[in-house]
């Protein structure tokens, strides 16, 4: 424990260990807020919630919740295989069907789970069967920035339960660079042997940049490699981008059965804690026998179905969603918005969704600037440190106004102009 004791001190007298909040109520984006270090409250205006289209104080959306707790209690005590199995789960997966277009699904506790579950069966299958014998080796390529609950399923999936039940081929896992089609290309032409089981997996938008999975390019590589398969994480991308918040298939206005026609599988990872107002996830298929391995994977088998009330919130929401695609424009018109006026002050806004980063100099400390928006204009935004690259990031949601999103462009101005020296503007002669 000395090492643990000595990194963490570490993390915090160098100014890296994150300030820890506790929310005290919320009404729309307005929430107040208390520093647990300090105790100090706060009014705050946030933009650092992941409620993208702001069902998550809807009152349908709560009444479904308590009603499935008056029905079925709080918790189903058990996993989806043995007796923890309820109507609810059956409606939740029969919508993200429909939404996904693609006909099976099943669902799981958070997307760490559901992300370890696929790998693990996908790769191991589940328990023996006498007669049938894995011979096949899996070589899966995983986009670099890909979120942390692919990259924990990748990093473990040549030693995970499968191998502990019975005998298992060799997996291979090799990264592709951040949305490179052509790097992804001749990663596969250099490491696909005949035989292989080939998997690519891929946020479809990545949660630190917010830019989005090359998805066409990806499906014409891997129509050369029959019966592959094509993972997307639509954590960000659900409810967020395509003209009706279905996602990447959407967004790009491909329909999942052309993927299939062309010999490739195509998954989607659906999480309800964005778009969904509760928490959870799914993995959607064209195979029903996947849905069945799912069903009795180690990751599903040892773990609880997800709870009455949390399920009754997700399915509300997902109906809301699919019959007033005008919340998923109103997002995307105020993410357009937003980009915009930032752009226009001079800062560096990368990706293209409502997931918006905004870089900041080298020398400045995210974690200093969030304060100052916090403790001077009462904003709440995250400050991160990721790839060497110091950020604001911050989502903005339909319920934001344009004068609420005037307000962080003031005030982001006001503590630029406070830290640091922005760039001299380049203008032409």
């Amino acid at each position: 424990m000395e090492v643990v004791q000595q990194y963490v001190q570490g993390l915090t007298s160098q100014g890296l260990y994150p300030d820890q909040y506790i929310c005290h109520q919320k009404k729309g984006n307005l929430v107040e807020i208390e520093d647990e270090a300090t105790g100090k409250r706060y009014q705050a205006l946030t933009f650092c919630t992941n409620d993208i289209l702001g069902l998550v104080q809807s009152e349908s959306v709560k009444q479904a919740a308590i009603d499935a707790i008056l029905n079925y209690g709080t918790s189903n005590s058990s996993c989806h295989a043995l007796s923890g199995r309820i109507d609810l789960h059956r409606q939740l997966e029969q919508e993200i069907s429909a939404f996904k277009h693609l006909g099976h699904t099943h669902l799981f506790l958070n997307a760490w789970m559901a992300m370890q579950a696929l790998i693990d069966a996908f790769c191991h299958l589940a328990m023996p069967i006498p007669g049938f014998r894995h011979t096949r080796q899996t070589l899966i390529l995983s986009d670099v920035l890909n979120h942390g609950c692919i990259v924990s399923a990748v990093s473990n999936a040549n030693n995970r339960s499968g191998k502990v039940f019975s005998y298992s081929p060799d997996v291979r896992v090799k990264p592709y660079r951040h949305c490179d089609a052509e790097d992804l290309a001749r990663k596969l032409r250099r490491y696909a042997k005949p035989g292989d089981r080939i998997l690519v997996v891929s946020d479809a938008v990545f949660s630190m940049d917010g830019d989005i999975a090359p998805l066409p390019e990806m499906i014409e590589i891997l129509s050369h490699y029959p019966d592959s398969v094509l993972v997307m994480d639509e954590a960000h991308a659900s409810g967020a981008i395509g003209p009706n918040g279905a996602g990447i298939y959407d967004y790009f206005g491909i329909a999942p059965q052309s993927v299939i026609d062309k010999g490739v599988n195509p998954l989607i990872m659906t999480t309800f804690s964005k778009f969904a107002a509760s928490a959870g996830a799914a993995i959607s298929s064209h195979i029903p026998e996947l849905i069945q391995l799912l069903n009795v994977s180690p990751t599903s088998i040892g773990t609880i179905s997800l709870p009455a009330p949390t399920t009754a919130a997700a399915l509300e929401s997902l109906r809301i969603v699919r019959k007033n695609p005008q919340l998923v424009q109103t997002l995307q018109a105020n993410n357009r918005y937003l980009r915009a006026r930032l752009v226009e002050q001079d800062f560096e806004v990368i990706g293209d969704t409502n997931v918006i980063p905004v870089i900041l100099p080298e020398n400045v400390n995210p974690k200093a600037f969030a304060v100052h928006l916090l403790e001077n204009y009462g904003i709440w935004v995250s400050p991160i440190w990721f790839i060497a690259k110091p950020r604001i990031r911050m989502t903005v949601n339909a319920l934001h106004t344009k004068e609420e999103m005037d307000c962080l462009i003031d005030a982001m101005v006001a503590t630029r102009n406070a830290l640091f020296q922005p760039k001299t503007a380049m203008v032409s002669a």
